[in-house]
Formats: structure tokens, sequence, C-alpha cells
């Protein structure tokens, strides 16, 4: 025995008019009643179909500019009468109620007005109120009625008319995704309530986020870790769209998000390559070319299979140099189309592009039974501004010299703490990244830059708590250094960079990252 019920009346009240004559002609064509409200009503009236207006069924006008016009008994008890128990179908046949069957409904877009960036008193104005409780009273009420919420349900709805209405398995799944609609439009409207109320972290003692399933992934870190990827803002990687290579990997996913990160610190001609969240190459030049080639050389070993950002579009000239490399990964704002030639020639690459180019102000870190919440540490505090930095040790520079400290110091931001970033002529040549102790960052760094190290500066994204780190970094022969400052050893380090006769600032800033 089948357990599809018939539609034989219908409430419809949408916003999107998209579809709504489809929509009007297969009820009509199979006797559906329909009751309507507003300009849904003369719309479907207007092209000849047979409807009842709320305001007549229930003999309420519409009020107060169309704010009230469905919060009436005779539509929520219609809506909500489970049809299986005799109790309820008494009582609304003794009130001369109807029930319905079937509810289409969308929503005031509220969404979409407060991204126009229209103003307070219009965003209150598109905040629907009969529409939710409609969802919600016939998506708890699935056992007897469907409810649409959406135009890309419409087919749906087409096909089951066919079959003889929706099963019950249909209704349910109809009610949570009503439930789901109805949960992010309330979330958008208090999320930005709060905001108007203040934009501070410190005043921020609730925090709702809604993210939707974008695609499910083979696995995670991991072959045993299932994994799926979610939507959950207006901008990031997983906005970006894919054009050529396999598919994406959980820590294609996290590399991308590194690179996409470090190359976007940058105002100049910027590539990042990074491998395992960490850089191996981070550089800005004269095109975005002249920056890939210097990025590369900074860690040729490490950056095969790596993941590389350009915050630029790719040209034809990085595209060739880029092909000759193995390359999990390449996201840019944009392709020349002799460039996607060119990397499309290679089957295995992941080419991405990723038009959002904002950071999001807050960072969200899960720990078991929550999540930690922080403004995103952007390079615009006091201290990143070289002009507020204070030298400590040395004579003046160069401009040239001191352009390489200003992009170690925000290129060091990508390196994974403890980090020591060594640079010369706009890129890095040495990284030491990720070590339990600043002396060890400074050895690798050191380590990797070899005969690159004589004349190139470093960064350190906290202060040297001791001298010996810095000692590391002058012997091998940096000639500058860049740190927070802070510590107690100050004074301690300050003497080591005077013997040295180093210059060395400190920026009162630090740039910590952990995760």
């Amino acid at each position: 025995m089948s357990d599809r019920k018939l539609i034989r009346r219908a409430l419809v009240s949408v916003y999107d008019k998209d579809r709504l004559l489809e929509l009007g002609a297969a009820l009509t064509a199979t006797g559906v009643e329909i009751i309507s409200t507003g300009s849904t009503a003369k719309t479907l009236q207007g092209a000849g179909f047979a409807v009842t207006e709320v305001s007549t069924y229930t003999g309420f006008p519409e009020i107060m500019g169309g704010r009230v016009k469905t919060l009436h008994p005779k539509i929520h008890s219609g809506i909500l009468a489970d049809q299986n128990n005799p109790e309820h179908l008494k009582a609304i046949a003794d009130l001369d109620i109807e029930p319905f069957d079937l509810v289409v409904i969308n929503l005031y877009p509220f969404a979409a007005t407060l991204a126009s960036g229209a103003d307070f008193a219009e965003c209150i104005e598109q905040i629907d109120i009969g529409g939710p409780s409609m969802l919600r009273g016939a998506a708890k009420n699935h056992g007897s009625v469907a409810v649409l919420c959406n135009t890309s349900q419409y087919d749906h709805l087409f096909a089951s008319i066919k079959a003889g209405g929706f099963s019950d398995e249909e209704r349910k799944l109809l009610a949570l995704e009503a439930f789901r609609t109805t949960a992010e439009y309330d979330l958008t409207i208090a999320s930005w309530l709060g905001s108007t109320v203040s934009s501070d972290i410190q005043d921020l003692d609730w925090l709702g986020l809604i993210f939707k399933r974008e695609n499910s992934l083979r696995y995670g870190e991991n072959p045993h870790q299932s994994a799926a990827i979610y939507r959950g803002g207006p901008s990031g990687i997983v906005n970006a769209v894919q054009s050529h290579g396999k598919e994406m990997s959980f820590n294609n996913y996290t590399d991308a998000d590194a690179a996409w990160r470090a190359a976007l610190d940058h105002v100049e001609p910027c590539v990042a390559i990074i491998k395992h969240a960490n850089p191996c190459g981070i550089a800005v030049g004269r095109d975005i070319a002249d920056a890939y080639t210097k990025a590369h050389l900074c860690d040729p070993v490490s950056a095969f299979g790596g993941v590389v950002a350009a915050n630029r579009t790719v040209t034809a000239s990085m595209a060739q140099s880029l092909s000759e490399v193995f390359t999990e990964v390449i996201i840019a704002p944009e392709y020349e189309s002799a460039a996607l030639e060119i990397l499309k020639q290679k089957p295995s690459i992941r080419i991405l592009t990723c038009a959002h180019t904002q950071i999001s102000p807050l960072e969200i870190r899960p720990v078991s039974g929550g999540v930690l919440v922080q403004e995103t540490d952007l390079i615009t505090a006091e201290g990143d501004d070289p002009k507020n930095w204070q030298q400590v040790t040395g004579a003046a520079l160069s401009p040239d010299v001191l352009r390489d400290l200003v992009f170690a110091w925000r290129a060091v931001r990508a390196v994974k703490s403890n980090a020591i970033l060594l640079a010369k002529d706009g890129a890095a040549v040495g990284i030491g990244m990720g070590q339990v102790n600043r002396v060890d960052s400074a050895k690798l760094a050191v380590d990797r830059a070899g005969s690159r190290v004589a004349g190139s500066v470093g960064a350190s994204d906290a202060f040297f708590p001791f001298a010996d780190g810095l000692e590391i970094l002058t012997a091998a022969g940096v000639i500058a250094i860049v740190q927070p400052g802070g510590s107690v050893r100050d004074e301690e380090v300050i003497a080591a960079a005077s013997k040295a006769g180093i210059a060395m600032f400190f920026t009162g800033t630090r740039h910590f990252s952990h995760a």
C-alpha cells in the first residue's frame, strides 16, 4: 500500500515569483484548490488561474502594508491540523476550516537586502514573520502536509503530483529543509542585529554559524578519515572554481588556504609556495612571473609537490616556469588564456580561480567541546608599519635593505612558530619554522639559505628570549633583523646585535602562528 498523500488544497505565498505560473498550471491541472496572498494571488489570477485570496478566506484584510496577512487562526489551523487525528479534524470542521495538504512559501530576501547595503529600516522591513511561521507549522505537521521553501523543489513537486502525492519520507525530507531554511534565516537576522550593537569580539557573547556541505572529499588528512568541505562565508577558497585537475583533497585545501593567505598579505605581485601548511618559498617581484621564480628558488626541493598561490593574474610566462615543476595546486584571482593552455597540459595539477581576495576578520578554530574565536592576524597593527619601528642598534639602512626587512616582516606571519625568515631582494632565502625553540628555527633558516644567507635580513615572529638565536643569524652573515622585542633579556639581545654590528628593529607587534 502506497504511503503517498494526495494533494487537494494548497497554500501558496512566495516572494520569488520564478516559475510561479508553472506551479499554478501544475496545481490547477490536477484540481488542487489554491489559497494565496497579495501579489502571489494577483500574479496567478492574472494568468487565469482560479485562486482564493487569503483575506477573502479569513474575512480579515491585509493590514500594515502586508505585515499582517497570514497570521490568522484559519490559516494556521489548516496547516497544523493532524489529518490522522479525529479530534483535530472535528475541531477545524466545527470552525469551518479546511486542512492544507501543501504549503509553498519562500521568504523575504533578507540576506540579499543586507548584502545590497540597504539601511537599517529597509533591513527591518525584509524580516519575514508570517512566512517562517507557516514553514515551521507545515514542517512540524509533515505527517499531513508537504512543505516547499524554494523554487528548486518545484520539479520534485511536479513529479510527486503525477505519482499521487509525496510519500512519508519525502515529506520528512521537505520538513528538514524547511527547518534548515528558517534556522539560517533567523541566524542571519540575529547575527546582523548583533553586529549593529557591537562589532567588538569581547562583546560577542553569542556566535551562530551556518555551514553547508560544498563537497564530500575522498578522505581527510589520512585515508582512514572521512571528510567533507562546507561553505560558511562570503569569501575564501571554498568559493574557488576548479577548472582542471584531480579532485581536491583535505590536505590540498589546507595548504591552498595557507598559500592564499600568505600571498594576500602582500601588496606587490607575490607568489607563495606552501608544503604541509608552511611556506617553502615566498617572494614579491616586478611581475608575477618574477615573483614565482624567486619564490621557487628559496627551496626547490620542498617546492616539489607544493601548492602555489599568486595574488595577481597568472601569466603565460609564470605558467611556463611552473609547468616545469610538479605542483599539486595553483590558486590565483585570474589566468591568462595562454597560461591556462600551458597549465592544462599537466593532467594532475588542480587549477583554482578565486575572485574573493578579502580576508575574513575572524578566525574560528575547533577545540574539544567548542571553538576558539579570534580576530584574524592581519598585517595592520601599529607595529607593522615600519614608520613605527624602533631601531635599537646599527646604522641607517639603505632603502633596498629596509625594503627587504619590511618584506620579511610581512612574510614571517605565514610561517608556523617558532618562525625565522631570511630574505634578500624581495624573496625568502631561508625559512625556519615550527620548532620548539627559536635557536633551532634560526639554525634551520641558516641551513636552508646556504650561501645566500650572507647579506640577507632576518625576521623573527616573536622576541628572542636569549641572544643565542640572534647570534646564529649574525654569525652566518645576516646584516639586519626585525623582531617584536619585549623580552626581559632585550638588553642582552641588543648587546649581541651591537657587537655583531648589525641593525636591529623592534616592532612591538608579534605574529605567532600555531595552527
